[in-house]
């Protein structure tokens, strides 16, 4: 589907999440992305880092060579949903991220992590931790190397980036990339009580104070059709963090795209976010 196609059809479907998006959305990238699935077969599916059933990672990316560094993804979904996909080409949600790492010359581990309501915070931050820790005693492996990680999440999965961070301030890692996360510039939303809490405990709990204090190098990014709240979250840690530190992190907005359309779209013909994430993974894990 032509770009400009795409560009028109995402624009017209505003920046409110509504029920249906997420396939409408999906529609848009499933021919490509299913091409790029049965052309770049996961390394390893499945690999167990932790004892719940929702411990699961896949590997993309071949072995062969020096040690390459590892872009660890961490799927959306509104605490609630989400899963990492899978091989099959029908399952390529997610597991395109670490398919495009894998076509850079990367190795690409896209996780699974526990749901709310069921598991609340920190859980999810907790589990990425978890993976973080299989993958430094295990990426030598499948041709990773454990000194050379970064942290990838996307809506509530650069919510669990960000909350790793905040649980462990001196995390090994090269950098982390958050596409479209809340941090706590905003008011909590209702929905999100199920993995945080009561509104009361949120400014305790949000990695707001984490984000802006970390040095770890940052690339954060939104969507010219992200909701508000979204666009707020991401000019109030550039604030802050400008504020603190007398500079910003590198920051992307990625136009013609919406809170879906963020992820969904890596390892596709529009490059300009891929090259962006590829090329931070590269400066910092030279």
């Amino acid at each position: 589907m032509p770009l400009e196609t795409i560009r028109a059809a995402i624009a017209a479907m505003g920046t409110t999440l509504t029920p249906d998006l997420l396939g409408r959305v999906r529609a848009l990238f499933d021919a490509e992305q299913q091409a790029l699935a049965a052309a770049v077969s996961a390394a390893a599916v499945d690999l167990a880092y932790g004892p719940h059933e929702r411990h699961r990672l896949d590997l993309y990316g071949t072995a062969d060579g020096a040690p390459k560094p590892v872009l660890v993804f961490v799927h959306g979904g509104g605490f609630l949903r989400g899963d990492k996909g899978g091989d099959a080409p029908e399952t390529w949600p997610n597991a395109a991220v670490g398919r495009m790492a894998a076509q850079a010359g990367l190795i690409g581990a896209v996780i699974n992590y526990r749901l709310a309501p069921d598991h609340t915070w920190p859980a999810g931050s907790e589990d990425v931790l978890a993976a973080l820790d299989w993958l430094v005693a295990h990426a030598a492996d499948h041709g990773g190397d454990p000194q050379r990680i970064v942290l990838m999440g996307t809506s509530a999965g650069a919510v669990h980036v960000a909350g790793a961070i905040r649980l462990r301030p001196d995390l090994t890692i090269r950098g982390a990339v958050l596409l479209s996360g809340l941090y706590g510039h905003t008011p909590l939303d209702e929905r999100d009580m199920l993995y945080y809490g009561a509104a009361a405990d949120y400014a305790e709990r949000a990695p707001r104070e984490a984000m802006v204090a970390t040095t770890l190098p940052l690339l954060v990014a939104a969507a010219e059709f992200d909701p508000p709240r979204f666009q707020a979250e991401f000019l109030g840690l550039m604030a802050d963090r400008l504020a603190r530190h007398g500079t910003m992190p590198r920051g992307h907005i990625a136009s013609g795209h919406n809170h879906y359309s963020m992820a969904m779209h890596l390892g596709t013909a529009d490059r300009r976010l891929a090259d962006e994430i590829v090329a931070f993974v590269r400066e910092t894990c030279a």
